[in-house]
């Protein structure tokens, strides 16, 4: 009986102590990325492999743009879809998540998220998009190692950099020119808020955007004007 207890405390030793280091390496590249910009990311990766499981000779479409050449349009438009109190959270919006539960309740079914722009910059670059309680409480740790350590305006850059907007195309520089045949910095309000809404579902609206989501759009670019940004 002591040796079964025994064996049984060494592992969960071990699995604790597996759990730490993998929780150091996944520290030690948010720190990384606070100064030094990532090549790539775990949604890219997984794409990409399903893309050259069809065609070996696949690539993703990806330019890394500075902060400054990206619109402000597009800054604005994606916090006021996506996260419209980015600037006043710590990574975690009690009050949207609140509201997604009660859409969701209203609903019968899960129509609303909640999540931040920084949680989803944190599943973008370490998670898969499978939904669990162990990847969302994942999530959640890594949120906050990125809140602790990346000012807003560097957690607003690299979501804008790596964030998946069409089959293969991530990033607002491809987005830009995949969809408009211009430059991130060129985007104005229309464009930059039809790039923001299809952000919940980007490879289904890239071949069916229909009016549900030009009028989403609409709305966005009335709420544009009181989006605040880094």
């Amino acid at each position: 009986m002591k040796r079964a207890l025994l064996r049984l405390f060494k592992l969960i030793g071990a699995l604790l102590l597996l759990l730490v280091l993998w929780q150091g390496w996944i520290l030690a590249q948010v720190l990384w990325w606070s100064a030094n910009n990532p090549g790539s990311t775990r949604f890219m990766r997984i794409q990409l492999e399903a893309l050259r499981a069809e065609n070996p000779a696949a690539v993703l479409r990806h330019q890394w743009v500075p902060y400054e050449r990206i619109s402000v349009h597009l800054k604005r438009a994606v916090v006021a879809a996506e996260d419209d109190r980015f600037l006043d959270h710590s990574g975690f919006d009690w009050t949207g998540i609140q509201n997604a539960l009660e859409r969701n309740r209203r609903h019968g079914r899960a129509t609303a998220g909640g999540s931040t722009i920084s949680q989803q910059l944190a599943k973008n670059l370490f998670l898969t998009p499978s939904r669990s309680y162990l990847r969302k409480a994942q999530e959640a740790i890594i949120t906050a190692m990125i809140e602790a350590s990346w000012s807003k305006r560097r957690i607003l850059e690299v979501y804008l950099n790596v964030v998946e907007w069409g089959t293969g195309v991530f990033g607002s520089e491809a987005a830009a020119q995949h969809f408009y045949g211009i430059s991130a910095d060129r985007l104005g309000p229309a464009e930059a808020a039809s790039l923001a809404v299809r952000l919940p579902n980007p490879r289904l609206y890239e071949r069916r955007f229909g009016p549900a989501q030009r009028a989403h759009a609409a709305r966005v670019v009335a709420r544009m004007g009181n989006s605040r940004i880094p």
